[in-house]
C-alpha cells in the first residue's frame, strides 16, 4: 500500500432496512489507497446488501459515505445526482460481479465490453481504443485474437477476466468485488486471485471482495469485517483474525473450514 494521510473511504453507520427487515446496519469502516478489504459471512449475513448500498445500487435508509476522489476531492455520495453516481461507478470505481454476465454486455464483443468504458468517457480515437483494449486482453490473459468473439463463447473464468479488464480499463481508485471467484474449479481460482494481486500492487488499487470463501480472503485480503445478521461483529487484520478469531460466530466460520 502507497502511504495516505486520508482514508480513500469513510462509511458511517451505513443501514439498509427491506421494510421491517435489515438488510445491514449500523456498519462503519475506513478503506485505506492499495488496501483489500475482505466482508464475510454466510448466506444472508448482509454483506452482498452492503455491497450494493455502498455502491448505491440500493439506496441506504440512513448512513454517510464519504469517498475522497481523485477529481473532486472529499465527497459525500448521499450529495451527488444519479447522473454522478453513474459516472463515479464509469471512472474511478468499478464492480465486478459474481455472474459476470451481469456485469458485461453479452451481446457485443469482449473488445466492445472494454472499449466502451473508455467510449462513456469521451474517448473517440479508435487507434486508442483499440491499444487500451489489446493491453488489457492482454493484463487478464486472453489472446488478442479474441477481441472480436461474443462473451458467450467464453469459458467462466475468461468471462471474469474480461469483466475485470473491463472494469480496469479507466484505472478506477476502488473495485467492488461480490464473490468474484465463486463458481470457479480451483485451479481457475487462483489464477485469478494471482491476477488481482498484481494488479492491486501494480496500480495501488483499493479493493472490497464479498465472498464467503475464507482461502480467498486469507489470499487476497489485509483486512477483515465478519457480518452475522446485517451487522458486523468482528474485525480486524485478515491474519490475526483468522488465527485466533473472538467471536463465536467467527470461530464457528473458521473451524468449519478446518473440518473440511
Amino acid at each position: 500500500m502507497i502511504f495516505s494521510k486520508e482514508p480513500l473511504l469513510k462509511v458511517m453507520g451505513m443501514t439498509k432496512y427491506f421494510g421491517d427487515r435489515v438488510g445491514c446496519r449500523d456498519i462503519s469502516f475506513e478503506l485505506w489507497p492499495g488496501e483489500v478489504l475482505g466482508i464475510v459471512g454466510e448466506s444472508g449475513s448482509g454483506k452482498t446488501t452492503l455491497l450494493n448500498t455502498l455502491s448505491y445500487h440500493l439506496e441506504p435508509t440512513r448512513g454517510i459515505i464519504l469517498y475522497w476522489s481523485e477529481q473532486q476531492g472529499l465527497v459525500d455520495l448521499g450529495q451527488l445526482s444519479e447522473s454522478q453516481i453513474r459516472y463515479l461507478m464509469r471512472t474511478e470505481w468499478g464492480m465486478v460481479r459474481q455472474n459476470p454476465r451481469e456485469g458485461l454486455r453479452m451481446r457485443v464483443s469482449a473488445g466492445a465490453n472494454i472499449g466502451e468504458r473508455l467510449m462513456a468517457l469521451g474517448v473517440r480515437h479508435y487507434g486508442r481504443i483499440r491499444k487500451e483494449v489489446q493491453k488489457w486482453l492482454e493484463r487478464v490473459e486472453i489472446d488478442t485474437d479474441r477481441a472480436n468473439d461474443l462473451p458467450e463463447t467464453f469459458s467462466g473464468g475468461m468471462l471474469q477476466r474480461l469483466q475485470i479488464a473491463r472494469n480496469l480499463v479507466t484505472q478506477p481508485r476502488l473495485v467492488l468485488m461480490d464473490e468474484p471467484t465463486g463458481g470457479l474449479d480451483v485451479s481457475v481460482q487462483a489464477r485469478l486471485l494471482d491476477l488481482l494481486r498484481a494488479l492491486v500492487a501494480e496500480f495501488n488499487l483499493s479493493l472490497i471482495v464479498v465472498t464467503h470463501d475464507l482461502a480467498v480472503v486469507r489470499l487476497l485480503t489485509h483486512r477483515l469485517l465478519v457480518m452475522r445478521h446485517g451487522e458486523i461483529v468482528e474485525s480486524g487484520l485478515t491474519d490475526q483474525l483468522l488465527d485466533d478469531p473472538h467471536h463465536p460466530y467467527t470461530q464457528l466460520l473458521v473451524s468449519s473450514v478446518i473440518q473440511v
